[in-house]
């Protein structure tokens, strides 16, 4: 969808409170699980769009799966003619159409965190891949957000991993990369230099790792001066009730939840910038049943409303498997599983 720009692009914050309540198209363009046909990924917009969803994340494995067809290089150059390019082209516009918001990221990429050292090799090669995303998409709406990069870890940051979320060498790895992104999409000019980019923490963009990875509005890209800039955090909070394995009896209360979403309000005024909480759930790896129980239901309405409260959009997590919010009918269509999406958009 090619839309001529007849008045100033919205900002990060005017954007942020278009947003509202979106969703997740998960293990789709980044995970080889969930079709990428463009008439079945219409019906799961148009089952969102009908609960009152105003935005959806797509996240995208451009370098890495689906058995090394992969949309761009090990270079990071895109394959401009791959048909699963135009057919996540079918489904940005699809939804642009709508009146969404669409969020474009890069996802999995596991070799660029597991081996970012900061060279200008791998720097290079990044900033080539967002270079040729950012020109492909860059005469669509400014409904259409860029993401850096999903949950920054591995080499820059993780909790189980060599480098900690909170180590030095993690939190300037994961500032440069975001960096590097976000210059490569400055760079390409026209729509893009206006255009709402996202940037994460490190620690799979745990929202506690915001003020350590920006603790101050000069150490964001722009320095605090770009009003098209926002940040997107993660919370699988506390992950002994939210994680696959987790357990009813680890729920938190809802005052927990709100205030370690608070903290995030609290700071992200601070840095002058808009958040958007791109990630949350609950998961159950053999026991779903427990994903229709009242605490589960509990935890995504308490999750949406507060955010919503502080001025801050929300993307609930949706992989149509152990965290999944739909499922598809014999006929193709789908259906809201375990009342988790009607619960938590009632009014």
């Amino acid at each position: 969808m090619v839309v001529k720009r007849t008045s100033a692009p919205p900002t990060a914050e005017a954007l942020n409170h278009l947003m509202g309540t979106g969703f997740n198209l998960g293990n789709t363009f980044d995970l080889q699980m969930n079709p990428t046909d463009p008439r079945d990924v219409r019906r799961v917009i148009d089952l969102y769009a009908s609960a009152g969803m105003r935005h959806v994340r797509i996240p995208v494995t451009w370098t890495e799966g689906f058995g090394g067809d992969t949309l761009a290089d090990s270079n990071g150059s895109l394959r401009a003619a791959h048909p699963r390019l135009k057919q996540l082209e079918s489904a940005i516009d699809y939804a642009l159409g709508k009146g969404m918001v669409v969020i474009l990221n890069t996802h999995h990429e596991r070799r660029l965190k597991e081996e970012y050292d900061g060279s200008s090799a791998l720097d290079n090669r990044f900033a080539r891949l967002w270079s040729g995303i950012a020109n492909r998409f860059g005469n669509r709406s400014p409904k259409l957000i860029f993401e850096v990069l999903n949950e920054p870890e591995g080499a820059m940051g993780q909790w189980s991993g060599r480098v900690r979320p909170h180590d030095p060498v993690g939190l300037a790895r994961t500032r440069q990369i975001n960096m590097v992104g976000y210059r490569a999409i400055r760079s390409t000019g026209g729509a893009n230099t206006t255009r709402v980019i996202l940037v994460s923490p490190n620690g799979q963009g745990n929202h506690s790792m915001l003020d350590e990875v920006y603790p101050d509005a000069r150490s964001l890209p722009g320095a605090g001066r770009d009003r098209f800039l926002m940040a997107t955090v993660h919370t699988y909070d506390p992950w002994g009730f939210c994680g696959e394995d987790g357990k009813l009896e680890e729920r938190p209360s809802r005052d927990q939840i709100r205030g370690s979403i608070q903290a995030v309000a609290a700071h992200a005024r601070k840095l002058g910038i808009p958040v958007n909480y791109g990630e949350y759930g609950v998961g159950r790896r053999d026991r779903q049943g427990e994903r229709g129980t009242a605490a589960v239901r509990e935890y995504y309405r308490t999750v949406r409303e507060t955010t919503l409260s502080l001025g801050m959009s929300n993307t609930p997590w949706d992989d149509r498997g152990w965290f999944g919010l739909i499922a598809r009918n014999p006929d193709g269509k789908y259906r809201f599983t375990h009342a988790l999406v009607p619960f938590m958009m009632r009014r």
